[in-house]
């Protein structure tokens, strides 16, 4: 058996695509945002990042946690998150506005884990290669294919989502050196193009299909 990811669409999903729109709209202005795209469901760990999230306001005060997306698990964390204008809730967006979304932030974070005595896993997590191709800089948990989404310390960081403090170190450290960040976001961005794009898909499909040696990844 050989495993055949999905692409990412490299020209809907990039930097500079109405993210400073979105930013008016929430009145973030200028605000360092870090951005989770995701369906609300324990596994993808927002309720980590929310833990996680005082001791990153300790470093970077003025930081924004962006939560995209609905389910399940909304009414706790939106709860949880009552009171603080660091932490924002879109709720649903429809898909031809969620480039923009990832755009309108500096860091993508979703630190998922694994539940359930391995039953409950990520599969590979396309949200942080869509993330990568925009330019972020991606936390990733170390769940399941979402590690195979990351380049350790070139792309992003992969850390253990069944706790508060890695994804809190790891956020700190992106957002207080946004250089370096930008640098991994571009990182990012390059190897998508390069290796998780339509076109690389299909061609590992036809080698696949015409028996050749199996392309890389």
């Amino acid at each position: 058996m050989r495993r055949l990811a999905p692409g990412v669409d490299t020209e809907r999903f990039r930097p500079g695509s109405g993210g400073e729109e979105v930013r008016r709209e929430l009145g973030l202005g200028s605000r360092p945002v870090v951005v989770c795209v995701s369906r609300m469901v324990p596994r993808k760990g927002q309720d980590t990042l929310l833990r996680a999230w005082p001791r990153v306001l300790a470093d970077v005060p003025d930081a924004v946690l962006l939560f995209v997306g609905d389910g399940p698990l909304a009414p706790r964390l939106r709860s949880a998150a009552a009171g603080t204008d660091s932490v924002r809730f879109t709720g649903p967006v429809p898909a031809d506005r969620l480039p923009a979304h990832y755009d309108a932030g500096d860091v993508f974070a979703m630190p998922c884990r694994t539940r359930r005595g391995g039953l409950d896993v990520e599969g590979l997590g396309m949200v942080y290669l869509e993330a990568s191709a925009t330019g972020l800089p991606v936390v990733a948990g170390a769940s399941g294919g979402a590690p195979d989404a990351v380049l350790e310390d070139e792309t992003g960081h992969v850390v253990d989502g069944t706790m508060p403090g890695p994804t809190a170190r790891a956020l700190i450290r992106l957002l207080r050196d946004p250089d370096h960040a930008a640098q991994m976001g571009a990182r990012g961005r390059e190897w998508v193009a390069a290796e998780w794009s339509w076109d690389r898909t299909l061609e590992r499909l036809d080698g696949l299909l015409s028996g050749a040696e199996p392309v890389r990844g």
